[in-house]
């Protein structure tokens, strides 16, 4: 249904009211309503679209009940549907309706004040002649200037007459949700509604009236039928990119990093289902509900868990350029890379957090998904890649610098990085020549580079003998 307005507050005439179940019309026998006071023709004698015998002359006059409003009031069922969504009633005419709890069903005159009127609703407890307070909750309604004038006018008429049309209903969306009985006529634009209250119910009804009193309007621009599996498409095109994505990274990384790409996969595999545990436990302890926009997040978050992996193989194969074995290659580079990583990661979550608190929305659905799975990027590369790499190291296929372990020293040498402290001099250079170029470098040599070049030296003497 098409939404056109919302939160509208309603003062009319009670004119009939009973319990909310469906009932047989009056002029059937067996008939247990007490509607004497309404005068509704039989359907035999009346015709459905005849006209009540007279006009009505105020909104609390019995000839607004025609024989097709008697009819629908018989029918009605309070513990069945009977409102469509965003439903809204014509003003000038009655209303056969239900209270909040579906106990009772009425039907009203046409609308008398609107709740725009009211300025201002609080609840409190009753005081007593002398000015003390009683026990006894109450809500209090304060009234603009029209809203006084007009509420003035209502109450004179409704004081004399007898139960039920002394009530005036106030409904909220076309549903009733409170009916009281004018005890007093009211001039000065304050009235006090009393009954079963306590504190709590006293106060909701203070905000229903207060708050209520806000009609929202919409202006229909567009509109657009959806159908009811368009949800389920897209989750199932976001899925299905993501699927992509993924197959994408394993991809790249079986053709960059060889076997390494079993570290990648495994890592993500255990991120998914840390990810997945996580959001099923927010989903039955909180009621979360993954939208479109969290499973943009996911799909955003394979890069940011792929990133760690990179910076940490990369800084892996630094270590090995520099000519040390796999294993102490690993440790090092795992110092040196989790620093990187953990700022990537802050900005990221920082990045995440921004979003949540200031948008709204699909936006903090989105900023929610990035955040968390940062978080499990971290405990991921942590307490599974990180380990898992470490025990690869240890085996023969990797440590060896097989072609396809993602190791290959001689692959890695080739790449043009020469190594601190090294100098190559082109054997068609005079040997003269050469000492003096060589005794010139060596004079720019830093402290750690001249250390480097004598410990490579003192290594290949000790390897000679």
């Amino acid at each position: 249904a098409l939404i056109k307005a919302s939160a509208k507050l309603e003062f009319r005439a009670v004119l009939v009211t009973s319990a909310g179940t469906a009932t047989s019309s009056v002029d059937e026998p067996g008939s247990t309503d007490e509607v004497d006071s309404t005068p509704t023709p039989s359907p035999e004698q009346t015709p459905a679209t005849e006209e009540p015998i007279a006009e009505p002359v105020d909104a609390s006059d019995l000839n607004w009940i025609t024989p097709e409003i008697q009819k629908e009031f018989d029918e009605l069922d309070c513990s069945t549907a009977f409102r469509e969504p965003g439903q809204i009633d014509d003003p000038t005419i009655p209303l056969v309706t239900c209270d909040r709890n579906g106990l009772s069903k009425f039907i009203l005159g046409p609308v008398e004040l609107d709740g725009a009127n009211i300025s201002d609703a609080s609840n409190g407890t009753v005081q007593s002649s002398t000015g003390a307070s009683t026990n006894t909750w109450a809500v209090n309604l304060d009234f603009d200037d029209v809203g006084t004038a007009a509420f003035s006018t209502v109450t004179k008429r409704l004081f004399p007459l007898e139960l039920p049309r002394n009530q005036f209903a106030i409904t909220l969306d076309g549903f009733v949700i409170t009916a009281p009985t004018t005890q007093a006529v009211i001039t000065n634009g304050s009235a006090q509604i009393t009954g079963s209250f306590d504190r709590d119910s006293s106060k909701v009804l203070a905000d229903q009236l207060k708050y209520g009193s806000l009609p929202i309007g919409f202006e229909v621009q567009s509109q657009e039928n959806i159908s009811a599996t368009l949800g389920q498409d897209q989750l199932t095109s976001g899925l299905l990119a993501g699927l992509i994505g993924l197959i994408l990274v394993v991809i790249y990384s079986a053709f960059q990093y060889r076997g390494l790409a079993i570290v990648t996969i495994g890592s993500l595999l255990v991120a998914a289902v840390l990810v997945y545990l996580l959001i099923a436990f927010l989903s039955w302890r909180q009621g979360y509900r993954l939208s479109m926009a969290g499973v943009a997040g996911l799909i955003v978050s394979i890069g940011v868990t792929v990133d760690s992996f990179i910076v940490y193989f990369e800084r892996v194969r630094d270590e090995i350029r520099e000519g040390r074995n796999l294993e102490v290659a690993v440790e090092n580079a795992w110092r040196r890379s989790i620093r990187t990583i953990l700022a990537s990661d802050a900005v990221s979550f920082i990045a995440a957090a921004t979003l949540f608190i200031l948008t709204v929305g699909n936006v903090r659905g989105f900023a929610f998904t990035l955040g968390l799975t940062t978080i499990v990027d971290l405990i991921v590369v942590m307490l599974f890649t990180h380990p898992l790499l470490q025990l690869l190291a240890r085996t023969k296929f990797f440590s060896s610098g097989h072609p396809w372990s993602g190791f290959d020293s001689k692959a890695l040498k080739a790449s043009g990085y020469v190594g601190r402290g090294q100098f190559r001099v082109a054997p068609s250079l005079p040997q003269g020549k050469a000492l003096k170029v060589s005794k010139e470098a060596a004079t720019r040599q830093t402290i750690a580079e001249r250390k480097a070049q004598a410990a490579q030296e003192e290594a290949d003497r000790t390897g000679g003998r």
